[in-house]
This record gives C-alpha cells, sequence and structure tokens, in this order.
C-alpha cells in the first residue's frame, strides 16, 4: 500500500500549485487518488469489516445463547455485556483497547486491536437480534425436536438456528453495512484503511473536499453493493419461508 501511495505521489507532484481551480487539475487529482482510495477499501477496509463481523457473530451467538439461559448468573452477565457495549460510544472502547490497555502493561497492535474493538460491538448489537430470532421461533419447534429424540442442542443447531437465521439476516446485514462505515474509526489509532490512506493523500493535496467526498463516495458505492447482496439473500431465503 505504501507503494501505491509512492506511485501516487509521484504523479499527483505533476499537477500544478493550485490544483482544483481548474476542472482539469481537479480530474487528474480524482482520478490519481481514486485507485489508491479503492484499493485500500479493498483490502483493508472489506477484510477488517469481515473479520470482524465473523467474530462478533461468534460472541453474539454465544451471549444470546447466554442471555436465553435459566440460569440468572449466566443471563445477568449477558445482560452486564450488552448494556456495556451498547451504552458507550465504539470509539470510546476503540480508543480503551489501543489506548488504554497499554497502561497496565497490555500492548495491542492496530490491527488487532481495531478488529477487537469491532467485534466486541458487534457482538453487543448482534447478540439481541439473534436472541430475538431465537425467540421468534415456536415452541412447537423444540418440542418437535424432543419428540425425534434430540437433545437440547441438536434441536436448537438443526431446527431452532436454521429458521432463526431467516429472521436475523436483514437486521444483521444492516449491522454489517454499518461496520463497514464504523472502520473508517480504525484511522485514529493509525490503522492504513480506506478513510486513513484519505487523510494521507489529502494531507499531500491541501484538497481536503475533494478526496473526503471521493472517499465518501467509495463508502457509498460499498453500501450499494452490500444492499444488493441483502437483498438477493432475503429473496433466496424467502423462498423457505411459508406464506
Amino acid at each position: 500500500m505504501d507503494d501505491v501511495l509512492s506511485h501516487l505521489t509521484s504523479a499527483l507532484a505533476l499537477v500544478p500549485a493550485g490544483v482544483g481551480d481548474g476542472g482539469d487539475d481537479t480530474w487528474t487529482l480524482i482520478v490519481d487518488s481514486f485507485w489508491p482510495l479503492l484499493l485500500a477499501g479493498l483490502t483493508a477496509t472489506i477484510p477488517l469489516a469481515l473479520l470482524s463481523f465473523v467474530l462478533g457473530l461468534v460472541i453474539a451467538l454465544g451471549v444470546a445463547l447466554l442471555r436465553l439461559s435459566p440460569n440468572p448468573v449466566l443471563s445477568g452477565i449477558a445482560r452486564f455485556y450488552i448494556s456495556v457495549i451498547r451504552g458507550t460510544p465504539l470509539l470510546v472502547q476503540l480508543f480503551v483497547i489501543f489506548y488504554g490497555l497499554p497502561s497496565i502493561g497490555l500492548v495491542i497492535d492496530p490491527w488487532p486491536a481495531a478488529i477487537i474493538a469491532f467485534s466486541l460491538n458487534v457482538g453487543g448489537y448482534a447478540a439481541e437480534i439473534i436472541r430475538a430470532a431465537i425467540l421468534s421461533v415456536p415452541k412447537g419447534q423444540w418440542e418437535a425436536g424432543h419428540t425425534v429424540g434430540f437433545s437440547q442442542a441438536q434441536t436448537l443447531t438443526r431446527i431452532v438456528l436454521p429458521q432463526a437465521t431467516r429472521v436475523s439476516v436483514p437486521p444483521l446485514s444492516n449491522t454489517f453495512i454499518s461496520l463497514v462505515k464504523d472502520t473508517s474509526l480504525a484511522s485514529l489509532i493509525l490503522v492504513t484503511e480506506l478513510f486513513r490512506r484519505a487523510q494521507q493523500i489529502a494531507a499531500f493535496t491541501y484538497e481536503f473536499m475533494i478526496i473526503y467526498l471521493e472517499a465518501a463516495l467509495i463508502y457509498w458505492m460499498f453500501c450499494l453493493v452490500l444492499s444488493a447482496g441483502q437483498n438477493a439473500l432475503e429473496r433466496r431465503l424467502d423462498r423457505y419461508v411459508a406464506h
């Protein structure tokens, strides 16, 4: 990625001072900066969001099951976790992990710190989505599983969760799309993703409006593609739902 920025720097060095005053110079800047921004999004922003989301779903499923547990201690722990995550800003969570933990001797590199923060955040929000989806499955489905000799775990994994998945797809998809945009916060702990790359280019060219609008356009493009994928997945799953 640094090589890409070096090439961009060389290309922009040919642009006269006062870039942006003329239409040709503005378009030159837009074209020269588009690929580095898009590449940062494809190689950093999307992988960061995807990995954090997958880990977050694992956390969310565990927390949701604890939340549904009849054991008041386990349920209380899950409630506390969800309350803390939903009641504090993601930026604060990110700073606590990256800047706060070193004060107690635990130093985490930028990328792992971002993944941990985003995963924990997704876990807190997605847990309630998964819990609601599980509760939406009729109790008769549990009874049917027990009737055919399934254990509680088998009934959950083979009967309940597949049905709950169809219900949870829309809200979980929205959570992932929001996460893609929230990854821009990782730039504040020096993770070189899309927005961090935009900051670097803007600092070099002094064309903050153009570069930041271009970054916003790329985020929008990502969200449009993800929304289209979400709609296609919902239509596919809808075939298996009785109307």
